[in-house]
C-alpha cells in the first residue's frame, strides 16, 4: 500500500497516536490501543504492515531494553522491606494460579504442553501497570502498594526463572531430557558467573569512565542490552534472559537509577511495535472459536487470583481492606505473560492460536482490572462484609505497626512525613502528647526510631477514624495537601463524633479557601506560602543589618 517502509511506519505511529489519545481517555493502559492498532494494521485489517521483518527489529530489542530495565530495578531488598507477606503471597498466588489455571486449560481442550504454557502465563501480572496505576492514586507507599510491589517482584523472578528453563524442552525427546537440563544448567552457569565478574570488576571502573557524556553512558547502555540479548540467544537461552542478566551486572551501580530513567521512554516507544506486531499476528477468523475459552480463562485471572491474595494476606494476620487493595493488582495478566507466549511460539511449543487466546485474555483482564484498582475504596465498600471471612478476628500484623497510645493525646497528626515529622517533633519539645498517623510503614518506622509514637492509618479507610483515640485529643492536624484527603479526613472525623478542631494542609488559596468553609476545619496550613514569607522575612532582615554598597560616581555627574 506504502511506497517504503518510512511511510508505513509514519501512517501506524500516527495511529498508535489516535488510539493513545482515546485510550488515555477511557482510563485504559496503551498496551491495549497498542495491541488493537497491530490488528486493525495487520492482515485481518487495513493490510498495512508488509514490513514486518523491521517491525520484528525493532520489537525484539524493545523487548531486550525492557528486561535490561527489570534487571536495573530488581529490589530484592523491597521484598525483605515488607517481610514474609510479599514472598508467601507471590509463591502462593504462582502456585494456586498455575495449577488450577491448568486444569481449566485441559478442561477446555488444550493439549498438555499448552495447557501448561498457558497455565504460566496465567499466573504474571504488570508491575509496570500496576506501579503507574498505584503511583497515580498515591498508594505507591502505601501498605497495600508496598505488599503489591513486594509480589510482583516475586512474579518477575519467577518468569525469568521460566524463561531459563524452557529452552531445554525445545527439540529434544523424553530420553535426551536430563541431559537437555543439565546442558542449560552449565551454559546458565557459566553465563551468569560471567555476568557477575562484569559486574563486580568491570562494571564500575568501565562506568565512572562513560559517566563523563551522559550521551555515551546512555548508549552503552541500549549497546549492552541488545548484545547481552544476543549472547544469551547464541547459547541457547532467549534473548529476553540475556538482556535481563546485562541489567543486573549495572544494578549495583550507582548509575542504574539515571541509566533506568533514560531508557524508560525509548523502552516504551519500541515496545509499542511489539504490541503492534503481536496484534497484526491475532487470527481474527478464529476469534468466535477462542470466545468462550478467553471468557472463562478471564473471569478465573479476575476473580481467582485476588481471592487467593486475599486469603493469604488475611490468613497472615493483615486485615480485610489491605488484602481486597493487593489483590486486585493481580487481577490481569502481564505482557511478560505475552512475552512468554511469544517464546513458545518460536520455541515450536505452542501454536499461533494459544498466543492470541492469551492475548484475548490480556485485553479483557487489563482492561477491566483497570477500572477495579481504579474504583478500589467503592468496591471495597460494596464487599466490606463479605470479605470479613477472610479476615481474622485480630488482624495482628497491622496492630503490629501501632505502638500503645498514651492515655492522653493532645494533637494526632496525619502524614508523618518530613512535615509532619518535624511538626510533631517541635510539639513534643513543647511538651504535648503526640500522635503521628500514617498509611507508609516504612515513614512510620523512622518516626518511631525518632521516639515518636504512631499508629498505621489510612484516610482512605473509611473506618479509619474510628481507630484514632478521640476521647482525648483536642486537635487532628493533617500535613497532607490533597483537597480531597482532607475532606475526606474531615468526613471521617465527623462520622466517628470528633468535637475537637481539625487544621489541615492546602497547595493554594483556592484550596485553603474550600477547607475554611467547611464545617470541622477550623484552620489550614500552607507550607510552600509560609515557607516563602518566612525566607523573605529573614532576607529583608538580612538587607536590613547590611550596609549599602559605596554607589561609584562617574565623571562627568556633579556632585551633590
Amino acid at each position: 500500500m506504502f511506497q517504503n517502509v518510512f511511510y508505513e511506519l509514519a501512517a501506524i505511529l500516527a495511529l498508535a497516536a489516535v488510539a493513545g489519545i482515546i485510550a488515555l481517555r477511557l482510563r485504559q493502559p496503551l498496551i491495549i490501543a497498542f495491541i488493537v492498532v497491530g490488528v486493525v494494521v495487520g492482515p485481518t485489517g487495513l493490510q498495512w504492515v508488509s514490513a514486518s521483518d523491521q517491525v520484528e527489529t525493532l520489537a525484539q530489542i524493545g523487548i531486550a531494553i525492557l528486561l535490561f530495565v527489570v534487571g536495573l530495578k530488581l529490589d530484592v531488598g523491597l521484598i525483605k522491606s515488607v517481610g514474609p507477606v510479599a514472598l508467601s503471597t507471590g509463591i502462593g498466588q504462582i502456585l494456586f494460579t498455575s495449577i488450577i489455571g491448568f486444569g481449566l486449560a485441559l478442561a477446555l481442550g488444550l493439549d498438555t504442553l499448552t495447557s501448561a504454557y498457558v497455565a504460566v502465563a496465567l499466573t504474571f501480572s504488570s508491575t509496570i501497570i500496576i506501579v503507574k496505576l498505584l503511583s497515580d492514586k498515591r498508594e505507591i507507599d502505601s501498605l497495600h502498594g508496598r505488599i503489591s510491589v513486594g509480589f510482583l517482584i516475586v512474579q518477575d523472578v519467577c518468569v525469568i526463572l521460566a524463561m531459563i528453563l524452557l529452552p531445554a524442552f525445545a527439540g529434544g525427546g523424553e530420553g535426551s531430557l536430563f541431559a537437555q537440563i543439565a546442558r542449560v544448567l552449565a551454559i546458565g552457569t557459566a553465563f551468569v558467573g560471567g555476568t557477575f565478574v562484569m559486574m563486580r570488576w568491570v562494571m564500575p571502573r568501565l562506568l565512572n569512565r562513560l559517566a563523563r557524556s551522559q550521551e555515551l553512558l546512555v548508549l552503552f547502555a541500549i549497546a549492552w542490552a541488545v548484545l547481552l540479548a544476543a549472547v544469551g540467544d547464541a547459547l541457547g537461552f532467549s534473548k529476553e534472559v540475556g538482556a535481563f542478566l546485562g541489567g543486573v551486572s549495572i544494578a549495583s551501580t550507582q548509575y542504574r537509577d539515571a541509566i533506568a530513567s533514560r531508557l524508560t521512554s525509548l523502552r516504551d516507544f519500541l515496545l509499542l511495535f511489539f504490541f503492534i506486531e503481536l496484534g497484526s499476528r491475532l487470527d481474527m477468523s478464529s476469534i468466535a472459536d477462542q470466545i468462550l475459552p478467553a471468557a472463562v480463562l478471564s473471569a478465573f485471572v479476575l476473580v481467582g487470583n485476588p481471592l487467593v491474595v486475599i486469603a493469604i494476606i488475611g490468613y497472615m494476620g493483615y486485615r480485610r481492606r489491605t488484602g481486597l487493595l493487593a489483590g486486585l493488582t493481580v487481577a490481569q495478566i502481564s505482557e511478560f505473560s505475552l512475552i512468554l507466549m511469544t517464546l513458545g511460539v518460536t520455541l515450536g511449543h505452542v501454536g499461533t492460536d494459544a498466543l492470541g487466546l492469551v492475548t484475548l485474555v490480556g485485553i479483557v483482564t487489563i482492561g477491566l482490572s483497570t477500572y477495579l484498582i481504579i474504583y478500589s475504596s467503592q468496591l471495597y465498600g460494596l464487599l466490606k462484609k463479605p470479605l470479613r471471612a477472610f479476615e481474622r478476628s485480630v488482624p495482628y500484623r497491622e496492630l503490629a505497626d501501632r505502638d500503645e497510645s498514651p492515655v492522653r493525646v493532645d494533637v494526632i497528626i496525619m502524614g508523618m512525613g518530613r512535615y509532619g515529622g518535624r511538626i510533631a517533633r517541635r510539639l513534643i519539645q513543647r511538651g504535648l502528647r503526640v500522635l503521628g498517623v500514617d498509611f507508609d510503614p516504612q515513614a512510620l518506622q523512622e518516626a518511631r526510631h525518632s521516639g515518636l509514637v504512631t499508629q498505621y492509618g489510612d484516610v482512605a479507610d473509611p473506618e479509619f477514624a474510628l481507630a484514632l483515640p478521640p476521647t482525648s485529643a483536642r486537635m487532628v492536624v493533617s500535613t497532607l495537601p490533597q483537597l480531597d484527603v482532607n475532606e475526606a479526613i474531615a468526613h471521617g472525623l465527623d462520622v466517628a463524633g470528633f468535637d475537637g478542631s481539625f487544621i489541615a494542609t492546602a497547595h493554594d488559596d483556592e484550596d485553603a479557601a474550600r477547607l475554611r468553609i467547611r464545617d470541622g476545619v477550623e484552620d489550614t496550613l500552607m507550607p510552600f506560602a509560609d515557607a516563602a514569607d518566612q525566607a523573605a522575612d529573614i532576607i529583608e532582615a538580612a538587607l536590613d543589618v547590611r550596609p549599602m554598597p559605596n554607589k561609584r560616581i562617574d565623571a562627568d555627574e556633579p556632585a551633590v
